[in-house]
């Protein structure tokens, strides 16, 4: 049996990275092992060997620990521009796909998406600090489309982007990696038609 971490008490101390580290691969693991119904604060502490009060002092609730597990880990980093917009919505869609298909991940989104309807503004708070970064990177790289007409293609790379996470986010979620080429080569020509015909309709 695992001998459980007490972390000290003292006012002023700063917290052990080190724990904080083993509580939130604890975290992934047991996500990806047996769903986010069993990963259980309880779970957490003894995969972990963190002593359940101490990973309270650092989390509020399980929700707030799987948050971090799942998103709080992902490279940040957006792909970067060229000057072929096809090839720019498949690394895009590679790239939401690869996230939200990684096992921890599809285990958690439905249980945090099933808590947020009863926790206020947890998913705001969430599309503040994860989404919404991405979002703006996303439709920048749009408006470089049409620099003339900011308005519009602003408001294309926004409808854009949310058909590109929702479908992105189904496939990952049920198909995982599961035919992904053919089904980015379908959402890449669905979305590049889109954001072409939104552009054409605004320069006419």
């Amino acid at each position: 049996m695992t001998e459980q971490i007490q972390e000290p008490i003292s006012a002023g101390r700063p917290r052990d990275p080190r724990l904080d580290r083993s509580i939130l691969a604890a975290t992934r693991d047991l996500l990806g092992e047996v769903g986010y119904s069993k990963t259980t604060i309880s779970a957490i502490a003894r995969r972990s060997g963190v002593a359940t009060p101490a990973i309270y002092r650092r989390w509020s609730s399980k929700e707030e620990i799987v948050e971090e597990a799942v998103f709080g880990v992902q490279d940040a980093t957006t792909p970067m521009s060229t000057d072929d917009l096809t090839a720019d919505l498949r690394s895009w869609a590679h790239m939401f796909l690869g996230r939200l298909a990684d096992p921890p991940v599809r285990a958690a989104l439905p249980g945090l998406i099933s808590s947020y309807q009863h926790s206020g503004s947890a998913y705001d708070d969430l599309l503040a600090r994860s989404e919404n970064p991405i979002r703006l990177a996303f439709v920048e790289r749009i408006v470089a489309e049409a620099p003339d007409s900011p308005e519009a293609a602003t408001a294309a790379g926004n409808e854009v982007f949310d058909i590109l996470v929702a479908n992105t986010m189904v496939h990952g979620l049920t198909r995982g990696h599961q035919d992904s080429e053919a089904f980015c080569d379908r959402l890449i020509d669905t979305l590049g038609f889109l954001v072409r015909a939104r552009l054409a309709k605004a320069k006419s």
